[in-house]
């Protein structure tokens, strides 16, 4: 999927770990083909034989269809589909496309997972044969809106428009078609509740079918509840009983970037790693509730790795921060636009400093920081690992596969 890959690989190996599963696991996100194949490797034994136990995998949606039909998959997990590197993946449609490909090849005994709020998503899978299981939310009322950073709002089958009963995040919610009259899906694992504590601690619930399961786990976000309910539904997939389940998913703590809270000499510094527009704005939310970002050093590049496309920049609710932001530092290959953009937001130009260089940017940004103070970072891929190295050469954070 487009969003949350790395967090809910991560869950689902604690989670089958704790019920004592053997599992290797390509946790440090190399998700394309030379990085499964070296895990696949790693796993095994001199002879090329994989002992028992799993392998969880993330995979880069660009690479699924070459990698799927190698592995012997029991379960394939499709979190979301957003807007992402368009110039490298394509529109969605093309994306879920392969997608459904690699589901068709899946052996009849494996679990199709699927997020059954996104509707291109819950689309996936329709007339295979083999069992399906969906995750989502199942809340009163809804927790966002429909809004220019939307992508999918059209029927997967007809694609005519779709209705909302509830918005839980993006284009992700109780959906339901008005001239097919197809529905979301009913839910396998399902979020009844959801609550943000802080920067420290998401907390909620999920209803599964032995039950319902009470979860604290230590990241911060509504999408992080996505995440662990689409774990909870590859155990169920598996037919794995997880009675270890909670004492499990409390000890995973944010990858890399994904909000993640460095000490750095008396300050704190949030790193989040954002690369479309709704992973920006689900990490705006989320700092949302601690009042951040005040301090706030944004930067963004548009290489092949990134993607060229920077057209997404102007669908980011960078608005709904604009007021919170006391001093903000651009950086990045598109430092200016991206501070024209912060301007058009309602982000004072006096406020804003553009300094291109990463190093230059970092020290630049915690000049306004006060001791015990916080900066905020937001960066796309390679800002984040650029700037993560230099705060390792401070002796700040250790290797990024170490996190």
């Amino acid at each position: 999927g487009s969003n949350g890959k790395t967090t809910t690989a991560r869950l689902t190996a604690a989670l089958l770990r704790g019920e004592g599963v053997a599992v290797s696991h390509n946790s440090a996100g190399a998700n394309l083909v030379q990085g499964v194949t070296s895990l696949a490797i790693g796993f095994a034994d001199l002879r090329g034989r994989l002992p028992e136990g799993a392998l969880v995998v993330e995979v880069d949606e660009a690479a699924l269809r070459v990698v799927a039909p190698e592995l012997d998959l029991r379960a394939l997990l499709v979190t979301d589909l957003f807007r992402d590197q368009l110039d490298r993946y394509g529109e969605i449609y093309a994306v879920a496309g392969a997608i459904e490909k690699a589901a068709a090849g899946l052996p009849p005994d494996a679990s199709l997972v699927v997020n059954g709020d996104d509707p291109m998503v819950a689309g996936l899978g329709l007339d295979r044969e083999g069992r399906r299981v969906t995750f989502g939310f199942d809340l009163p009322g809804s927790t966002d809106r429909i809004s220019r950073a939307a992508d999918t709002i059209r029927c997967p089958r007809c694609r005519a428009d779709l209705a909302y009963r509830h918005v839980y995040l993006s284009h992700m919610g109780e959906w339901r078609c008005p001239s097919c009259g197809l529905v979301r899906p009913p839910l396998d694992v399902a979020v009844t509740s959801v609550e943000v504590v802080d920067l420290r601690e998401t907390r909620c619930t999920l209803q599964t079918p032995d039950g319902p399961l009470d979860l604290r786990i230590p990241q911060a976000g509504i999408h992080i509840a996505y995440d662990a309910a689409g774990a909870v539904a590859i155990a169920v997939g598996l037919g794995l009983p997880i009675p270890h389940a909670a004492a499990s998913l409390a000890t995973v703590g944010p990858a890399f970037g994904r909000l993640e809270t460095i000490a750095a000499d008396g300050r704190r510094i949030v790193l989040g790693f954002a690369k479309n527009p709704t992973s920006f704005n689900t990490t705006l939310r989320a700092l949302a509730t601690e009042g951040e970002p005040r301090q706030l050093l944004v930067a963004a590049s548009n290489t092949l790795v990134d993607g060229e496309d920077f057209a997404w920049l102007w669908d980011v609710d960078f608005e709904g921060a604009a007021g919170r932001v006391e001093r903000v530092t651009v950086s990045g290959l598109r430092a200016d636009e991206l501070a024209n953009r912060l301007k058009y937001a309602g982000v004072d130009p006096a406020r804003m400093a553009i300094v291109t260089d990463r190093r230059a940017a970092l020290d630049r940004a915690l000049l306004d920081v006060k001791q015990g103070g916080t900066l905020v970072i937001l960066a796309g891929y390679t800002p984040t690992i650029e700037l993560r190295e230099e705060m390792r050469k401070r002796g700040w954070v250790g290797r990024f596969w170490e996190a």
